[in-house]
């Protein structure tokens, strides 16, 4: 079946013959050929890839010697290598933002100017609007000045609300940390309302509070997670007395209201494909604990990882999406006596509600039914170092504080009815 390369030769040669196999006596004498066949054929495809391998290896090299050659003996135009230091340093910026922007100001491609950095994360398509988003987020002269000039050049005037919003909102990626979503955000409701006099809004407050309201609306309609839409009235109800106390007119909130729900707003994706499990590199505390279900009250091992602010549980410690995710904001720990020993429970102590999420049968993420989440921990002392841990991660949300601060601002201190 090999067939004759040559006279008197066969395929493999003598020299690369296989040593005899190990076969069960139990094979006929056709099946024991046939097995032989694969093993030789299979030893051969081997030693093919291994060549193939070698060749490739070898290319690669001589690819390698000729570009670095030519770089030497000047055959690269200067046009070529300024390409390929850009490339180099846009990859550098797109992974650390300032490490980059310091790279791209000493080769020369872009000046130390505000106005110049600006207009090159307005035109460069290379640049990742993740890395964006975090450089202009930066607490510093030069970058608050790039900020303000990043909205300028922009030009939000005679631009309804909510094509200016979308606009902005595709230039870059906002950030996760609170205080700089506050600096882009607020950098972009003042220039709004300058830009705009006469528009519906009373002040750069109302443009601020509506805009977060306006995402999160964007967010409740379009995310396939979200069982139970927000309706018109509740949109609407949500931002009551807004407006310097007052309400923006409905036929306003409206027309925003359909809008929204007719066409999503497009944010920019993250670049580096991170997902949720991303979160979980350098968690608070993480560790197995024993959970009270919420309708049918039965006890069930599970992974926990605090980290940002929130508890996450796992089915398994190797899996990469949570079964459950607690939001601590707002909620307290404390120790329970309970027929299950070293137990603490997580509760509201303000209206006794927990907004949480869970994930369904069917995958999809429904809310959670707890109106506390009472846990079990191994031992008394690991009971105080997750209750310590928890403590210390639900104390201070700066965004939920920054927002109501600013809410109250703008309603004058009246709260939707």
């Amino acid at each position: 079946e090999w067939g004759v390369c040559g006279e008197g030769a066969t395929w493999p040669p003598a020299a690369t013959m296989p040593e005899p196999l190990n076969l069960s006596p139990d094979l006929s004498e056709e099946e024991r050929h046939t097995v032989e066949r694969i093993k030789m054929r299979r030893d051969a495809v081997e030693k093919e890839v291994a060549q193939i391998k070698e060749e490739i290896a070898r290319v690669q090299q001589q690819v390698v010697a000729l570009e670095t050659n030519e770089e030497a003996s000047g055959v690269v135009d200067e046009a070529e290598k300024e390409r390929r230091e850009l490339r180099t340093a846009v990859k550098l910026f797109n992974t650390a933002p300032k490490k980059g922007m310091k790279a791209l100001i000493a080769k020369g491609f872009v000046k130390e100017d505000a106005d110049d950095i600006a207009r090159f994360f307005l035109t460069n398509e290379q640049l990742g609007r993740t890395a964006i988003g975090e450089y202009l987020g930066e607490n510093d002269e030069l970058v608050l000045q790039v900020l303000s000039s990043f909205v300028d050049q922009q030009n939000f005037a005679d631009l309804g609300f909510e094509a200016a919003l979308r606009k902005y909102l595709s230039t870059f990626r906002l950030p996760g940390e609170a205080q700089k979503i506050d600096r882009m955000m607020e950098t972009f409701a003042t220039k709004y309302y300058t830009q705009n006099p006469g528009s519906v809004f009373a002040n750069s407050d109302t443009v601020y509070v509506f805009s977060f309201s306006t995402i999160m609306l964007n967010t409740d309609a379009h995310n396939r997670s979200v069982k139970k839409r927000m309706t018109m009235d509740e949109f609407i109800a949500n931002n009551r007395s807004i407006n310097d106390g007052q309400d923006l007119p409905r036929a306003f909130l409206e027309g925003v209201y359909t809008n929204i729900h007719k066409e999503e707003i497009a944010m920019p994706k993250n670049e580096d494909g991170n997902d949720i499990s991303q979160a979980f590199f350098n968690p608070e505390r993480e560790g197995w604990l024993t959970k009270q279900g919420g309708r049918r009250k039965n006890w069930k091992r599970r992974y926990f990882i605090l980290t940002g602010g929130c508890l996450y549980y796992f089915k398994e410690k190797d899996h990469s999406e949570p079964c459950g995710i607690v939001p601590l904001t707002s909620l307290s720990v404390r120790p329970v006596e309970n027929r299950k020993r070293f137990c603490f429970e997580i509760y509201n102590p303000f209206d006794g509600t927990i907004k949480a999420c869970k994930t369904s049968e069917d995958g999809t993420v429904v809310e959670g039914r707890h109106s506390v989440y009472l846990i079990s921990a191994a031992s008394a002392e690991e009971r105080e170092v997750w209750i310590d841990a928890i403590r210390a991660s639900a104390i201070h949300d700066p965004f939920s504080e920054m927002l109501k601060s600013r809410r109250n601002k703008a309603t004058g201190g009246r709260r939707p009815y």
